[in-house]
């Protein structure tokens, strides 16, 4: 405290020093022009005792004029500044606690020197964006701790019975196929938060070369075929040829699997899943759709948001990353994708991205 005592007290004397110099300059060049005028046109003769006298007024003045002034900028500094960096300040000294909800008013005063008002704004921004950016890390923690415990406990379960000695070879077969499912679902999740990294954080630079859309597809849908098969699903295309783009072939790949995956997964055994690829002039457009449970409007505004799940009777097949991880890859490529569904109906997705 009295530290911050004598420090003030030295600035104050700074400021006062710097102003009386100020004042002393301006005042005895003022006084020279004025007494070398006055003896010039009058005549007069300038004795010592002139000088000491119009000194000790001048010196006087000075020191006044300067008192005045530096308590003016003082209580102007204390006013436009001292005030809004201690606001400032006790802001920051939150945001360091980890409140990020903190705001600071603008000051908007007539007349008042709007800088610390375009502070302030950066400042607001500022604790928005990194309350935001705790929210996502917040959730971002939440659901993958909540995302691993269902394979975990379904693994650890499963290990527990497949220590019992009396085992037949069926059941333990099965249960060894349980861990198995549950260790290929803790991979898939890590590999889609690998790629969703990366992707967010602009580590992954798209390749654009140009290649056949139908054709990559076609490659893509028939890595589903055994599954089709087995759950019985038609499959109907409508797929034009020799349309060509020119985007990252790799990462365009990760989108039609994933939307074909979600199609396959919740299309009922006996439903159909179709596949159209058409084109304008600048977009090819593909459609993929199902005859599957859809979804409600209030479920469709969130669905491309991460560990997002909107059908819980679904959950334990996927981790609510693929159409995230789809929606970041369209648009890294200047794509767009929107999605029309109606509960009971079924949904389709449509892709758009730019031709050669």
């Amino acid at each position: 405290m009295k530290k911050l005592t004598v420090r003030a007290v030295l600035k104050w004397l700074n400021h006062y020093f710097t102003f009386f110099l100020m004042v002393a300059f301006v005042i005895t060049c003022c006084t020279m022009l004025f007494v070398t005028t006055m003896t010039r046109s009058l005549g007069v003769t300038i004795t010592a005792e002139n000088i000491s006298a119009a000194a000790k007024v001048t010196f006087w003045n000075v020191a006044l004029l300067s008192l005045i002034f530096t308590v003016i900028d003082a209580v102007r500094r204390r006013i436009n500044v001292q005030r809004p960096v201690k606001n400032i300040t006790a802001a920051a000294e939150k945001m360091i606690k980890g409140d990020f909800s903190v705001r600071i008013k603008p000051r908007g005063k007539f007349g008042s020197d709007d800088t610390f008002d375009s502070i302030i704004e950066c400042f607001n921004k500022m604790a928005e964006e990194l309350g935001g950016v705790e929210t996502l890390r917040s959730d971002f923690i939440a659901n993958v701790s909540h995302e691993m415990k269902t394979p975990l406990a379904v693994m650890q379960n499963y290990g527990t019975l497949l220590q019992d000695p009396e085992l037949d070879e069926e059941k333990r077969i099965e249960y060894a196929k349980g861990v198995a499912e549950g260790a290929r679902r803790m991979a898939d999740m890590m590999t889609n938060i690998l790629k969703l990294n990366r992707l967010e954080n602009q580590q992954i630079y798209p390749r654009a070369e140009e290649f056949d859309l139908g054709e990559q597809l076609c490659a893509c849908l028939l890595q589903f075929e055994t599954l089709w098969e087995r759950e019985n699903i038609e499959i109907e295309t409508d797929i034009a040829t020799d349309i060509r783009v020119k985007a990252d072939e790799e990462l365009l790949s990760h989108v039609w699997n994933n939307l074909f995956s979600n199609a396959f997964k919740f299309t009922p055994s006996g439903g159909k899943v179709s596949v159209k690829l058409s084109a304008t002039e600048r977009h090819a457009i593909v459609e993929v759709r199902d005859t599957g449970c859809g979804m409600s409007p209030e479920v469709g505004a969130h669905i491309f948001e991460k560990f997002y799940q909107g059908d819980s009777s679904h959950s334990v097949s996927g981790n609510g990353l693929g159409l995230a991880l789809v929606k970041r890859v369209v648009d890294i490529l200047q794509g767009e994708i929107s999605v029309e569904s109606a509960v009971g109906v079924g949904s389709v997705f449509t892709v758009k991205i730019g031709r050669c």
